[in-house]
């Protein structure tokens, strides 16, 4: 079974989260709100179980470029690993300044920055899409010979170490490391949506690429964090490709082929002169309120009980992809996103979530027969799921019937 780095990082980044809330409690400061915070992690459980399809054939397409295009072939040496190192925080660099700087690759990376919150949650919300706009930029690393496991090693390093920076509670680090590497000052930066702070601070691990080529800036006040044009959903589905349909009106709106190709490549909120040009981000308003929405204490619970359930068996998941026929890893894989969809349309009281819901529940059992058993399932597994099928039902139901979910958002 060959599990990647990543995966098995995940209980220790569920770990530090508790940890950081528990920290906050004691010191009476609040950066978690329940809704933001799943949402963030949902979008994470999107972004793995897409990446675990996605990844098979970008990680192939490496390799193939390394082995037939390369002139040069460097081992799997100690010298090869700081070597990398250096190289793929470079590419990291420019991959991600251009997905702020170009619409397109803004479509995948926006998802990265809608939470208004900033904890070690948010480092979690990732883009399901930005791998397709960002994976080309790390191919001149096959070109200079890199192995395949060193880079696909210093990759699980990079985002490993951009974890801990998504923080408030750590203030400063020594000013020698603040001089040199990325940090949780300089990426509080990064994730504002003030105008003296936008697209400044791209840097994955040594910030001194952001002071050789002018895009540093210090925090000095404190940062409104998300975007300029709030999400305002709670659905990790919807949050992959909000942006896409802002690109699209967009597109529709301008005429000509020049202009549609540069709604595409020019940066976020650009159009022709003659449609009113740049729409420059504005500061953010005084009384500006996060979005939010009330939803009953029970619903919350029983949200979090399915949602610690699909986590686990999201891990599970990802640690025996390797090990499942495709029919079972595509059932899974439909299934988890199905979930933690339906969890984020649960959350905003829409008309039509307690229909999915039931469906979802369905979906589940039948799923789970499949998973393990096959097509021809033991009357164990039938009535192990059906148990579990009928006491879900039964909770649920209770829910909507006792207390009518608040249409907050039609």
């Amino acid at each position: 079974m060959s599990v990647n780095p990543i995966v098995i990082a995940i209980p220790v980044y569920f770990l530090l989260i508790g940890i950081e809330i528990i920290y906050q409690r004691v010191k009476a400061v609040k950066t978690y709100r329940l809704k933001d915070a799943m949402t963030n992690i949902n979008c994470g459980v999107i972004s793995q179980i897409s990446g675990a399809f996605i990844m098979v054939v970008l990680f192939g397409m490496y390799t193939y470029v390394q082995e037939n295009w390369s002139p040069f072939y460097i081992p799997v040496v100690w010298w090869a690993f700081p070597l990398a190192f250096v190289f793929f925080d470079f590419m990291y660099y420019w991959a991600h300044r251009l997905s702020h700087e170009i619409n397109l690759f803004w479509g995948g990376h926006s998802v990265h920055h809608q939470s208004e919150e900033y904890n070690l949650s948010v480092a979690l919300r990732q883009s399901s899409t930005q791998i397709f706009w960002t994976f080309l930029f790390y191919l001149p690393l096959a070109m200079a010979g890199i192995d395949p496991i060193v880079f696909i090693s210093m990759q699980g390093i990079n985002l490993v170490y951009q974890f801990w920076i998504h923080t408030e509670s750590i203030k400063k680090m020594p000013k020698w490391y603040e001089a040199i590497f990325n940090t949780p000052s300089h990426h509080r930066v990064h994730h504002a949506r003030n105008p003296k702070y936008i697209d400044k601070n791209h840097a994955g691990t040594l910030i001194i690429w952001d002071k050789l080529f002018g895009t540093f800036v210090a925090e000095e006040e404190k940062p409104d964090y998300g975007i300029t044009k709030p999400l305002k959903s709670w659905n990790p589905l919807w949050a992959n490709f909000a942006h896409y349909t802002d690109i699209y009106e967009d597109f529709k709106s301008v005429s000509g082929f020049k202009n549609k190709l540069k709604v595409l490549v020019k940066k976020p909120g650009w159009l022709p002169e003659n449609m009113g040009g740049y729409r420059a981000p504005k500061e953010v308003e005084s009384d500006y309120r996060k979005f939010d929405n009330k939803t009953p204490i029970r619903l919350n619970i029983y949200v979090i009980v399915h949602f610690l359930i699909v986590m686990a068996g999201t891990l599970l998941f990802l640690y025996y992809l390797n090990d499942m026929e495709d029919p079972a890893k595509i059932t899974a894989a439909v299934l988890i996103v199905l979930s933690v969809a339906t969890f984020g349309v649960l959350f905003e009281n829409r008309r039509w979530s307690t229909i999915l819901e039931y469906l979802r529940l369905i979906a589940t059992a039948l799923a789970l027969i499949y998973i393990m058993d096959g097509l021809e399932p033991s009357p164990s597994m039938m009535l192990i799921s059906g148990i579990s099928l009928c006491m879900a039902v039964i909770w649920f139901a209770s829910i909507t019937k006792q207390r009518k979910l608040v249409q907050s958002i039609s």
